[in-house]
């Protein structure tokens, strides 16, 4: 795993000694002068001249120069001029040298050792290949070993695998089978559609007898004929290997790992990652890449004349790959999943821990990588805004537990006309619960002029709507943005101006009303959570809120009440960039949750989408698959007296005395 760049810099003449002025008769008047003109060349990348400073066959010194460069890879070679002693007609040359392997690869610092002799040409080094280093004998030369570490894993909240380890294969090299290494690697990543260059770079510096990974495959885009046309290159060969790679749930989360069929390693990530490695390229994988990939152990190794190793000159030790716990529930992120099969578009489902704040699911139809809405997007939320309109009415002193607020048929704004859903209205004296209860766009239009903007962004701050906090991972808090002018106090006040959510904020918000406290989401807990502010709210007012919100499921949704236990929630339905939003947000047992469907206004809307998923998701947690619809007792579960809204809270004709519908 260690890195080797895409390229090499020769550094000429940085920080070495300070060139000698040759201007004696005798080519070489002195140690002193043979060592630093020879080692000036060398550094400089004149193999060429550097060999006449020495006694050795002038090219075979000049090969052997070049070999090492190329063997280690190097991005540049420096030394420093140490001591020498001299006896007579010979000396001893002391010299630093420091040998950088490559971009993010360590700098190789040793000390070398040259013996010199004067002669009828001055003093000159009298060569072998241990002026190259001081442990390396004849017929041997240097290369570069890794031993790459195993990815690790990404896990649930209760220790669960999260990643499923894909077989691939692995197209390499074995260096010393190559005829030419330059041709052979070419003409491989010409077959595999790759830049030849970093595959190269790793194939030069290598053991020839250790296999080099350097294009991974995954099964669907390996047949016979790519197998049967590699293997005619000479010293490719393939390898079956194991990599954690897939996500098993929520793929936008966890992220993308390259070395798929869709992202090959060696053209797609640049860099500190050589050919053969795997790279997150999204969501945890890529947050989190250093912890889940480590780093390969590093290895300057002398070969002998067959490639086998014969000594460890210096070794790097990598460091350990590790795992990333997160606060997903399985059970709950199944339920999710399972949830959002029926939905005839694009949909999304997040649910969080009402006490704490903790992601248990997020999950989206298209199961794209790619579709990080549930986090990111920016909806308009509609009617399910009506919970913290609800609030900022009573936060604001507009009205109170008890107070009266009428809801007509329609009402008139600044100009605009404001309706109920399914075009109904609430008899006798509906209080804000009730409201809430019905949706009724009408009754909190009429108290936008109390409330005010300043209020309702207030209230929807303290649910986390607006908020500064963030995630390891891409997120959107939502934003509040209201006019000034009457008409858009009071569309924001019903979710239709000013006002965008995701999922996640309407989820986290919907938890705080359960909670009574807003707590910043936690995804990654060894992370922490999003900032450790946590909002306490009025008990008094969330009552209020949660009656009215029981009471919309009851009434207006009682299929969710079929896996038992109590319900609250608000669903609605809204249009935005024509495309219709139907959305729902509740909480059961400790979980909150928010459910949004995009549908094409084409689509026959004798469902709302979101509530379906929403009775799905609860029979799945409930008894880990969806459950069969009952009837509660009382028919539909309306209160007594009330009249009946329709079971799949999708809207409507209004029946007299009743604001029906949820959009």
């Amino acid at each position: 795993m260690s890195p080797r760049p895409l390229g090499r810099i020769t550094a000429a003449g940085s920080g070495l000694l300070l060139a000698a002025a040759l201007a004696a008769c005798t080519p070489n008047p002195s140690p002193e002068v043979a060592v630093r003109s020879f080692l000036l060349a060398w550094q400089d990348g004149d193999h060429a001249a550097a060999a006449t400073y020495t006694d050795g066959d002038p090219e075979q010194v000049a090969a052997a120069l070049t070999d090492m460069r190329e063997h280690l890879d190097l991005a540049s070679l420096r030394f420093d001029l140490g001591p020498i002693s001299r006896e007579g007609e010979s000396a001893e040359a002391e010299f630093g040298v420091h040998a950088d392997l490559g971009i993010g690869d360590p700098t190789w610092n040793y000390t070398g050792h040259m013996p010199l002799e004067w002669g009828p040409d001055g003093w000159r080094i009298s060569w072998s290949t241990s002026v190259l280093h001081p442990d390396l004998s004849e017929d041997e030369r240097l290369a570069i070993s890794y031993e790459s570490q195993e990815r690790g894993q990404i896990l649930g909240r209760e220790g669960e695998p999260l990643v499923t380890a894909d077989s691939v294969t692995a197209f390499g090299v074995m260096p010393g089978e190559m005829e030419d290494k330059e041709a052979g690697v070419t003409q491989l990543a010409e077959l595999l559609e790759e830049d030849p260059d970093p595959l190269l770079n790793r194939v030069r510096s290598a053991p020839p007898e250790q296999f080099q990974p350097l294009v991974l495959l995954r099964g669907s885009s390996v047949d016979e004929e790519l197998l049967t046309e590699a293997g005619k290159i000479a010293g490719v060969d393939t390898r079956e290997v194991e990599v954690n790679m897939t996500p098993s749930v929520a793929p936008f989360l966890l992220g993308e790992v390259a070395g798929t069929a869709e992202h090959r390693v060696s053209s797609r990530v640049p860099g500190p990652y050589q050919a053969g490695d795997t790279v997150g390229l999204s969501g945890l994988q890529n947050i989190f890449q250093h912890e889940l990939a480590g780093s390969g152990t590093t290895q300057v190794v002398s070969l002998d004349g067959s490639g086998g190793i014969t000594d460890v000159l210096e070794s790097w030790e990598g460091e350990r790959s590790g795992v990333i716990g997160t606060t997903l529930d399985m059970d709950v992120q199944q339920a999710a999943e399972t949830a959002l099969d029926s939905l005839p578009a694009d949909g999304y489902l997040v649910a969080v821990d009402t006490a704490s704040g903790e992601i248990l699911s997020a999950a989206s139809a298209s199961g794209s990588t790619a579709d990080d809405n549930a986090f990111t997007g920016s909806y308009v939320p509609g009617g399910v805004f009506t919970p913290v309109s609800t609030l900022a009415a009573l936060e604001s002193g507009a009205a109170g537990p008890d107070t009266v607020v009428p809801c007509g048929y329609s009402t008139e704004i600044g100009g605009q006309t404001f309706r109920n859903p399914g075009s109904g209205f609430l008899s006798g004296q509906p209080d804000l619960a009730r409201n809430l209860a019905f949706n009724c766009n009408v009754g909190f239009a009429d108290l936008s002029a109390d409330v005010g903007p300043d209020a309702i962004a207030s209230s929807a701050e303290r649910l986390g709507i607006g908020a500064e906090w963030q995630l390891p991972v891409p997120a959107s808090s939502g934003t509040v943005s209201i006019g000034g002018d009457d008409v858009d106090v009071a569309s924001a006040m019903i979710g239709e101006h000013g006002v965008r959510v995701s999922p996640l904020t309407m989820a986290l918000a919907t938890a705080a009303i359960a909670d009574g406290t807003w707590h910043a989401p936690t995804l990654v807990p060894e992370a922490g959570p999003a900032q450790d502010r946590e909002t306490a709210l009025d008990e008094a007012h969330l009552e209020v809120v949660r009656q009215g919100l029981r009471d919309a499921v009851v009434n207006r949704m009682p299929q969710l009440l079929t896996s038992g236990g109590e319900v609250y929630g608000q669903a609605a339905a809204t249009e935005q960039n024509g495309t219709v939003l139907h959305w729902f947000v509740g909480y059961k047992d400790g979980v909150a949750f928010a459910v949004l469907a995009e549908v094409d206004p084409n689509v026959s809307e004798l469902s709302q989408y979101a509530v379906d998923a929403a009775g799905t998701f609860l029979a799945s947690m409930a008894n880990g698959a969806p459950a069969e619809e009952d009837v509660p007792a009382g028919g539909n579960g309306s209160p007594q007296g009330e009249p009946s809204a329709p079971s799949n809270g999708a809207g409507g004709t209004g029946t007299e005395g009743t604001a029906q519908g949820t959009g």
